[in-house]
């Protein structure tokens, strides 16, 4: 039997310990207390939404009109966008409005916010009138136990209270399939697919067969002559499904020996319409810098090689080569010179925190064209959908400034500055050549 350590420290330590213990619960208190006051807020804006309709008109699309200005303007002062807070506000009515009960248990210390959140996520795949019903039973199992120890459970416990069966249930799930792009860093990004498990799983599969006939092909030929041509893909199994996955879906069929592939492989089956801003030198091979793939993130510079040389409908950006300011395009299949002059100016939505790129927007005119504003430069900036329809739709106004530079204005009077983007790619004067030497290109 092991002889219990000393305490470290002794009595001082102990009084020290004890009182940092002491001041997180009560900071933690306070947190707690300040989360459900703002859940609450949240809810209040949403029921103003509904609010400033009901009495007029209760059509969704006047709802959605309200809640999104309501939005833009909370926005404003949390200095996030305003579908960020859009969706706060929703999952804030749920909290407060459909699970009360958890929400005093909360408040009262008896359960933590994750387990709030637990109790949400499981509860909301029930009936709306089931939800008092498994909320108290939820709460009593919250209080015995850690969040990450009792999300299971609740899942379990929703699933076998729920009135309908699971294949109708899976039935309404599989409406929500989707894809969805989620960038991520380093020129990378998450390609995410919601689909029917027994889909997935196929998919998943097959991609693991073919990754592994193409690691045994590698491995026989290692045994072989052809060693050095296998010494030069050392990919990992998740590599290869990886790259089969891109394989299938831009070039509808994997390549089986990809060592030997010398043409562009994917990239060279894309043809989707996209803006990028690549230096020259990375265009010649002299720099290794990212690039900008507009609204989204950068790219490797490789990349961005291959589709300037092969695609039909790559875009070419003229900046002026000491401040950077884009003064010309030129590409294949083009809309106006004006429209690709905006698209470069702009790059995204010019509403406040927005970042959907300009080709996925629309041409706004500032001063409405129907009352007689121009078509001209001076008067054009690209705007989402979403925030076309708010401009249209709702209390809020805008006006452009010298240099494309918009100034929006919300209901309350508050007023938000939106400058063009700064061009990701500048070109800044170079040193006198030396005399003899060859121009690089």
């Amino acid at each position: 039997m092991t002889e219990p350590m000393e305490t470290p420290g002794g009595e001082n330590y102990l009084a020290t310990l004890a009182g940092i213990v002491s001041d997180v619960g009560s900071i933690e208190r306070r947190i707690a207390r300040a989360q459900i006051e703002q859940l609450r807020v949240l809810a209040a804006a949403g029921r103003l939404a509904e609010e400033q309709i009901a009495p007029r008109n209760a059509k969704v699309r006047l709802h959605d009109m309200a809640l999104r200005s309501i939005a833009a303007e909370v926005g404003g002062v949390l200095r996030t966008t305003d579908r960020t807070v859009q969706r706060r506000i929703g999952e804030a009515r749920t909290i407060i409005e459909g699970f009360p009960a958890a929400v005093v248990a909360w408040e009262s210390g008896r359960i933590v916010r994750e387990h709030v959140r637990a109790i949400v996520d499981a509860g909301t795949t029930l009936p709306a009138e089931m939800w008092g019903e498994f909320e108290a039973i939820a709460i009593e199992r919250c209080e015995q136990d850690t969040p990450n120890r009792v999300r299971g459970e609740l899942e379990i416990l929703a699933l076998r209270m729920h009135p309908r069966s699971f294949a109708e249930r899976h039935e309404e799930a599989a409406a929500g399939r989707c894809v969805r792009l989620m960038p991520g860093r380093d020129g990378m990004s998450d390609l995410i697919a919601t689909l029917p498990t027994v889909i997935a799983e196929g998919i998943h599969d097959r991609l693991t067969q073919q990754a592994r006939a193409i690691v045994d092909t590698r491995e026989e030929r290692a045994t072989g002559d052809d060693t050095n041509v296998v010494a030069t893909d050392a990919r990992t199994s998740d590599q290869v499904r990886a790259d089969v996955f891109a394989d299938l879906l831009l070039a509808g069929t994997p390549a089986l020996d990809d060592t030997r592939d010398t043409s562009a492989g994917p990239l060279g089956a894309i043809r989707a319409r996209v803006q990028v801003l690549v230096p020259a030198a990375t265009l010649t091979g002299d720099e290794d810098g990212p690039c900008d793939l507009s609204g989204r993130s950068p790219i490797d510079p490789a990349s961005a090689r291959t589709l300037a040389g092969d695609t039909g409908v790559w875009q070419r950006l003229f900046h002026d080569p000491t401040t950077g300011v884009t003064i010309a395009t030129d590409s294949y299949r083009v809309p106006s010179g004006m429209r690709r002059f905006l698209q470069a100016r702009d790059q995204h939505c010019r509403f406040p925190g927005c970042r959907v790129a300009a080709i996925r927007c629309e041409v706004d005119h500032t001063h409405d064209h129907a009352l007689g504003g121009a078509t001209e430069l001076s008067n054009l900036a690209h705007l989402c959908q979403r925030h076309h329809s708010m401009k249209q739709f709702t209390a809020w106004r805008v006006r452009q400034l010298q240099g494309g530079v918009l100034e929006w204005t919300s209901p309350l009077g508050r007023t938000y500055r939106e400058d063009a983007p700064t061009p990701a790619v500048a070109f800044t004067p170079a040193a006198p050549p030396v005399p003899g030497e060859s121009a690089p290109f």
